[in-house]
């Protein structure tokens, strides 16, 4: 009896709402607005964090880089032997990368010079030199390259290969060997691999020269008493651990973490006054139609059960909504002009995606931030006027 009750209760609060819909139909639109614009920022930044962080684990963690004049020139290869002759350094690896610009497309590509006999220091690399006979690479001119690489390289008529041209104006052709995805997009969308003959060639580079040299440290809590001995012995250079890049990320995106707080707090401070306002008193329609229910013999519990009704539905179902066009939004569109928020509105990157990284913790959050309290700021005036008199809320 009680369940036949309540369903009828819940099929009257659904012809309330038919009878008020264009007030509804605002609500409903507003409250899927705003829940729609705070779940989208939170689902951008989400992707984002989880991308970074999955970059952050794969990092080395020492990087000495050559400084001339403030900044960043080339090393010598030759002190590769003296680092791993530091007690405590497993591995040190000289690299050859750079960025080079493809002015058609407007963009910048990642280049890393790679061999089939390097000790890989990553695990995207050790995988690609096992899947890929990186021996015959330099003499076929053969180069892998990421995924949104190879788009761009479509969109511009090269079709298995890619004219590089060296600082003496001259050109390299590469060709492609393969093309690949890494375990997070951030690290090998705009990243191309070729021989370390060709990366040096191609930035005009000498063979005794790296970019800088990466080094492994076999017990981690040893890391800052090594990096402090090859600051002492190479005093023109810079040692950056994992944990001083792990912290330069993490600035970052703490920065433009505030930049979405500031956009979360405007959509909440509007949500608020929505419900502030809802909160603070019934319009006359609405207090007549409470005053005929209880004249008709409703108690005070069936007309708060019958707003609650009410509330629920039009709030879970803008929620739902706002939900479904936020995944859409970040995941299918890639979240146009939010994501520029993070990422920088420059294109001289590849089009970066955004992982799908569902949260559940952040879906609570947006629950409990919107739908109780909607339905809190319908059942306390309600109940005000529920508690009156019928005749005198009638007057």
């Amino acid at each position: 009896m009680k369940s036949k009750l309540n369903f009828l209760l819940f099929e009257f609060s659904l012809s309330s709402i038919f009878r008020h819909g264009a007030k509804n139909i605002f609500i409903f639109f507003v409250f899927t607005l705003l829940t729609f614009l705070l779940s989208s920022v939170l689902f951008v930044s989400n992707s984002i964090k989880s991308e970074l962080d999955a970059t952050l684990d794969s990092l080395p963690d020492i990087t000495v880089q050559k400084l001339q004049a403030g900044r960043q020139t080339n090393i010598p290869v030759s002190r590769v032997d003296e680092l791993l002759a530091i007690q405590g350094v497993s591995k040190a690896v000289p690299r050859i990368w750079g960025y080079y610009y493809f002015a058609k497309a407007g963009v910048n590509f990642s280049v890393l010079g790679i061999d089939s006999f390097d000790d890989q220091y990553k695990s995207l690399y050790r995988k690609l030199a096992d899947q890929y006979d990186f021996s015959n690479f330099a003499d076929k001119s053969l180069m892998l390259v990421g995924k949104g690489v190879d788009g761009i390289l479509r969109e511009n008529y090269y079709k298995g290969y890619f004219n590089f041209i060296k600082p003496d104006g001259t050109f390299v052709k590469m060709n492609i060997g393969g093309i690949f995805t890494g375990d997070t997009r951030m690290e090998s969308n705009d990243l191309i691999l070729m021989p370390k003959s060709k990366a040096l060639e191609i930035f005009g580079m000498h063979d005794d020269e790296a970019t800088d040299i990466v080094i492994r440290v076999a017990n981690p809590v040893e890391i800052p008493n090594i990096a402090t001995k090859i600051s002492l012995k190479y005093p023109d250079c810079r040692v950056i651990t994992k944990e001083d890049l792990v912290i330069s990320y993490q600035n970052i995106f703490d920065y433009k973490g505030g930049l979405f707080l500031a956009l979360f707090v405007i959509s909440g401070f509007t949500f608020f006054m929505i419900i502030y306002d809802k909160a603070s008193g019934l319009s006359s329609e609405e207090k007549r139609e409470i005053g005929i229910l209880k004249a008709l013999g409703w108690k005070v519990d069936d007309i708060l059960k019958e707003k609650f009704y009410e509330a629920f539905a039009i709030s879970f179902l803008s929620f739902i909504t706002a939900i479904c066009m936020s995944m859409f939004f970040v995941y299918f569109l890639n979240a146009p002009f939010l994501r520029n928020i993070f990422i920088g509105y420059s294109t001289l990157k590849p089009d970066f995606i955004l992982p799908f990284s569902l949260n559940f913790q952040t879906l609570s959050v947006i629950f409990f931030v919107t739908v109780p309290i909607y339905i809190a700021a319908t059942i306390v005036p309600s109940w005000r006027v529920a508690s009156m008199d019928a005749d005198e809320v009638m007057r």
